[in-house]
C-alpha cells in the first residue's frame, strides 16, 4: 500500500490591505520546504469544515479558492483557532510511563502564532519554553482506541508550552503557570501524513543549540494520548494537544528570541518581551 505523500497546511493573513482578522486556509506539497515550489501556496476551503471557529474569511480577489499566491504576500498565524489546547505532564520517557497519563488544559486565548511576542509580566518569575510535537484534531471525536485514534488526526505542528516554573510550584492546577496571554505560540503549520515516531525535537535560545531529543523519548505516544484524553471528553476540529518536552530548555528574558524545532514540520520563532 502507498503512504499518502505528506503536504503543508497553514492559516495565513494577508500582509495588504488587510481587512480585520482577514485569515485564509493554504496548502502546499512541495516536499522541500525551502525549494522554489516551497514557497507558492494554493488557497484551500478550511480543512476544519464542521468548526465555525475555523471558517476561512469571504475570498477576495487573488485569494479564491484554488488561487496560488506567493508565501512573500501573507503572514502565518496559529494554524488553527481551537476550542481546547491540552498538554502532558510528566511525559518523558520510562518514569513518565510509569505514572498514569495526566492532561492540563491551557488556555485557548494563550494561543498566538508564529513571530508573535511572548510577553513576561511584571512578578512571573522564571519561565521556560518547552518545544513539543502537537497534535492537530481534525475532527470531533470521543472514544478513541488505539485502532482508531489517527482517524483523529489532521496533522502535527510545533507547539511552544511556555511555563511559568514558580507559578508552577504554588498553583496546583497551573492555571496561572501554562495559561497566560502569549504562553502557548503555535506553528508554522501543519504537516499531514507524517510519521511520528522518532522526530528530532529541541530548541534554538539565542542562537544557542539546546540539548536535543525524540518524539521517541516521550513515555505515552500519540495514539495512547488521544485514547487517554477521549476516554472523559470530546475534541473538537482545531484542538491542539501538546504532547510532552523531552529536550532541554533554558530559562527565557525579556529580549531573547526562543525557536522551537521539530524535524519534519520546521521551526517556530517567537521573541520575548517585557510588558506592564
Amino acid at each position: 500500500m502507498t503512504a499518502t505523500p505528506s503536504r503543508r497546511i497553514a492559516r495565513v493573513r494577508p500582509l495588504a490591505p488587510v481587512s480585520g482578522d482577514e485569515h485564509f486556509f493554504v496548502a502546499n506539497g512541495a516536499p522541500d520546504f525551502d525549494s522554489a515550489a516551497g514557497r507558492f501556496w494554493t488557497v484551500i476551503d478550511s480543512p476544519f469544515p464542521a468548526s465555525r471557529a475555523n471558517v476561512g474569511s469571504a475570498p477576495r480577489k487573488g485569494w479564491e479558492t484554488g488561487t496560488t499566491v506567493d508565501q512573500a504576500s501573507f503572514t502565518f498565524l496559529a494554524p488553527s483557532t481551537p476550542a481546547n489546547v491540552l498538554g502532558m505532564a510528566h511525559n518523558t520517557g520510562s518514569e513518565g510511563r510509569n505514572l498514569p497519563p495526566q492532561a492540563f488544559h491551557k488556555a485557548a486565548t494563550s494561543v498566538v502564532g508564529p513571530g508573535d511576542a511572548i510577553e513576561l509580566r511584571p512578578g512571573v518569575g522564571h519561565v521556560d519554553p518547552e518545544a513539543e510535537l502537537t497534535i492537530v484534531v481534525g475532527s470531533r471525536v470521543r472514544g478513541l482506541t488505539l485502532e482508531t485514534a489517527r482517524s483523529a488526526i489532521l496533522g502535527f505542528t510545533i507547539g511552544n508550552d511556555v511555563s511559568a516554573r514558580d507559578l508552577q510550584k504554588s498553583d496546583e492546577l497551573w492555571i496561572s503557570a501554562k495559561s497566560q496571554d502569549t504562553f502557548t505560540p503555535v506553528g508554522p503549520w501543519i504537516v499531514t501524513d507524517m510519521n511520528d515516531d522518532n522526530l528530532a525535537i529541541g530548541i534554538n535560545h539565542n542562537g544557542k543549540e539546546l540539548k536535543a531529543a525524540s518524539s521517541a523519548d516521550l513515555g505515552w505516544g500519540v495514539d495512547e494520548i488521544l485514547v487517554y484524553l477521549t476516554s472523559f471528553m470530546t475534541l473538537h476540529p482545531g484542538d491542539l494537544v501538546l504532547t510532552g518536552f523531552p529536550a532541554e530548555c533554558a530559562r527565557i528574558l525579556p529580549g531573547d528570541t526562543v525557536v522551537c524545532h521539530v524535524e519534519g514540520i520546521g521551526r517556530l520563532s517567537n521573541p520575548v518581551v517585557a510588558v506592564a
